[in-house]
């Protein structure tokens, strides 16, 4: 048995008098407008009804993840917490959160996408859920692709190869763009998960893993498999030759240095803004036989300190109504959680310019990061050897090897999380 504990009724379906809660929120700034959201749904929530008070704290992103463990370690925990969707099965795994089985009604799990629902579920159970979900592809300047006679693909079975995205990269080199690609290298520091949930999908589509997913407890042939040496291997290829843009800045794409994009739907409304009508998303190249790309992003969950699951679900509850998911997205750019939000959201709904993305998580091409208690260890070990090689160029077998080691080490001092991976 996990120490995620046995199955439990979170919600039992009643209120009574009125109840005080504490949610906490990551912001990046306080006047990031995902910020600014949360802060005005708290104020409509507890304006709509009169069970419930939520009191809202938030806390800086950089250290979020720190001060969860933090106050998971003394006790300290809100009733309500968000947090990044990989981080929930070391949570549940470690007793920090309530399952949602019992609080989630049959209509509101099915109008969940099934990337929320899939993401949210660790050991048989339901532990968190999202109003967003994210989306990961390429983001091409159309006009300059067309001159350089390049075709553009338009759904997840078009995919460009590995092989032609390197033509392609030589292509565009010779119509003057030096480092015609971005692959967001800047992200490194201030979104250290960014190399895990961009890059992961290169060793999926070569047909690898991070992790044997059958039990989650052997890295060893796995992260420096032989499908994860030869993903990397060619991104490194990339950055030897040239290809990749340091993008120190931020702004190597909007100021037209590099025609393609490696990055997710949170940059949409600026390279839209910067390209008016010349810009559109395409699938991530295929390494290996299948197309496939990451997904996921913050969800919300119960903490085990949580005294009154009913009121700590009405708020999430109120969070999933179609009006707030569209609030929410408007505001951060990320893809409607729940298909009612989705026909509201012309960008997202069938024909909009991003639906490409809500086609790669209903259809499989999303895959959710490594559903283990390990993976805070994991995403650290393959994030640190993505830098060393792709940037660092350090050789790539060697490094996955230590990666391996390092993840292994975890394991073993954590008696493999003891039957993870539901």
């Amino acid at each position: 048995m996990s120490r995620a504990g046995p199955r439990e009724t979170t919600c039992g379906g009643t209120l009574s008098g009125v109840s005080y809660i504490t949610a906490w929120f990551h912001a990046s700034a306080s006047v990031d407008a995902e910020w600014q959201t949360m802060v005005q749904q708290v104020a409509e929530f507890n304006r709509s009804q009169r069970h419930v008070r939520v009191k809202l704290i938030t806390l800086p992103e950089g250290d979020y993840d720190q001060q969860v463990a933090s106050a998971a370690a003394t006790g300290n925990l809100p009733d309500v917490l968000d947090f990044d969707g990989p981080n929930l099965y070391n949570y549940a795994w470690a007793g920090d959160l309530k399952p949602l089985n019992s609080c989630l009604t049959a209509r509101q799990r099915a109008d969940l996408l099934p990337s929320i629902r899939q993401q949210g579920t660790y050991d048989g159970q339901m532990w968190g859920v999202g109003t967003f979900d994210s989306g990961l592809g390429l983001y091409v300047r159309k006009s300059i692709l067309r001159k350089a006679g390049i075709s553009i693909p338009t759904s997840p079975s078009e995919a460009w190869t590995a092989t032609q995205f390197t033509r392609i990269l030589a292509r565009l080199r010779g119509m003057g763009y030096r480092q015609p690609l971005d692959l967001q290298i800047s992200y490194d520091t201030e979104a250290p998960e960014w190399y895990t949930y961009g890059f992961a999908p290169a060793v999926w589509s070569a047909r690898g893993d991070l992790i044997d997913r059958q039990g989650y407890r052997r890295v060893d042939g796995f992260l420096n498999g032989a499908p994860a040496m030869r993903a990397l291997t060619i991104i490194q290829s990339w950055a030897k030759a040239g290809y990749i843009n340091p993008n120190r800045d931020g702004m190597a794409f909007e100021e037209g240095k590099a025609p393609i994009s490696w990055v997710g739907h949170w940059l949409f409304d600026a390279y839209t803004k910067a390209f008016p009508g010349g810009v559109q998303i395409v699938p991530l190249p295929r390494f290996g036989p299948d197309d496939v790309t990451d997904m996921g992003s913050w969800q919300w969950g119960i903490t085990a300190n949580a005294t009154n699951g009913d009121a700590a679900w009405q708020f999430i509850s109120f969070l999933l109504r179609p009006r707030q998911v569209v609030q929410m997205t408007r505001a951060d750019g990320a893809v409607p959680g729940t298909y009612s939000a989705i026909r509201l959201s012309p960008r997202f709904a069938a024909g909009g310019p991003e639906h490409l993305y809500v086609e790669q998580l209903e259809d499989g091409v999303a895959r959710p990061r490594p559903q283990t208690a390990a993976y805070p260890a994991l995403t650290a070990a393959f994030a640190k050897a993505f830098n060393e090689i792709v940037v660092g160029l350090k050789p790539v077998e060697p490094t996955l090897d230590a990666a391996a080691r390092s993840v292994t080490s975890d394991l073993i001092a954590h008696d493999y999380y003891a039957n993870t991976g539901g």
